[in-house]
């Protein structure tokens, strides 16, 4: 089965209670960690969790397929959830569907693949499998969860601190629910006693906002301020900001161009498409300044090249956690020289 990103959550209950195989894709790193928690969380006995990687299964197809159909130690039930890259596990999974006996849920975390590749062919017309690809969400999207998350959470709250929420964690969706839970948690709130929550207790908590988060370093290095860009970086290793999480909210914004530039095609006129984005709600107003310069630079093949350039890094932080924080300092810098010589 397939399933779309709006359509995904009808679905997944159903889903979990009669599927085997779930391959969650797409160019939203958030959403599909979201949607894979989504699925462990409504499966009828997850029992033990196995986790694997694309590169281990990569290196050993067959492995998926004999997890999937062991028992735990103690006889228990137990789910798989592999995190991998593209098409890495195509051969695992092939050879776990080809299987005779049925496996136990397996949840597969696809970073960088699509509803197209390879994988997602072999599973998506399987009755005990389901393909969701998912995008990056726009300002009014997480504003909605956001708020979502704060009624669950028993902090009800009202959009514009939603929105402004959305805006802190580069709408990433994983950041927001924990600033969400800050916010509970300070008002001593709960769902069966709810407490509304206020822009006081907001900025009381300390939650990042764009002055001391990674936003700052992102449109630094995009929009080639390299002469800012040694202060950033300074910044960047006082505060011990988690290079992967950085990495991430720049994978987002290159997202985010993406789906711009897509909107914009060939209309020369960047200040009146910015403008009527904000009218939409689909960017944030104070993002439109830096989202105009960076779109001036970041076009066709250089952005293709920039989100090639930061996969590549990503991986390259995986491999050498001892020195992302330099790895990341040396690839922002050379990011940050090719921007300033287009702008």
């Amino acid at each position: 089965m397939k399933a779309t990103q709006r359509d995904f959550a009808n679905l997944a209950p159903r889903a979990a209670q009669t599927m085997r195989v779930f391959f969650l894709c797409g160019t939203d790193d958030a959403s599909v960690q979201d949607a894979a928690f989504r699925i462990a969380s409504l499966l009828p006995d997850p029992g033990e969790r196995v986790e694997l990687t694309g590169a281990e299964l990569k290196r050993d197809p067959v492995r998926l397929g004999d997890e999937a159909r062991s028992t735990s130690l103690f006889g228990d039930t137990r789910h798989i959830w592999v995190r991998c890259s593209g098409d890495e596990v195509y051969d695992a999974v092939e050879n776990l569907v080809t299987g005779d006996v049925a496996p136990c849920p397996v949840i597969i975390q696809a970073a960088n693949a699509s509803d197209k590749a390879r994988t997602a062919k072999l599973l998506e017309k399987r009755e005990d499998a389901l393909v969701a690809m998912f995008y990056p969400p726009d300002l009014a999207s997480v504003t909605a969860s956001v708020r979502q998350m704060a009624d669950a959470a028993g902090a009800p709250m009202d959009r514009e601190l939603a929105q402004r929420i959305a805006a802190a964690v580069g709408l990433d969706t994983r950041l927001a629910a924990s600033e969400v839970t800050k916010l509970a948690l300070y008002l001593d709130a709960t769902p069966e006693r709810p407490r509304p929550a206020t822009l006081e207790a907001f900025e009381a908590v300390g939650a990042k906002t764009e002055e001391d988060g990674f936003t700052t370093l992102v449109n630094t290095v995009l929009n080639g301020d390299s002469g800012r860009l040694k202060g950033e970086l300074r910044r960047m290793a006082e505060l011990e900001l988690n290079p992967v999480g950085l990495l991430l909210a720049f994978e987002r914004r290159v997202a985010q161009l993406a789906q711009l530039a897509g909107r914009l095609g060939t209309n020369p006129d960047i200040s009146a498409f910015m403008e009527g984005e904000k009218a939409s709600r689909r960017v944030f107003f104070k993002d439109v300044p830096d989202l105009s310069r960076q779109l001036r630079v970041w076009r066709g093949r250089a952005l293709a090249r920039l989100a090639q350039r930061l996969m590549a890094l990503h991986r390259s932080l995986m491999a050498n956690n001892h020195s992302a924080e330099l790895l990341l300092a040396q690839e922002l810098a050379e990011i940050a020289r090719y921007a300033k010589s287009r702008s």
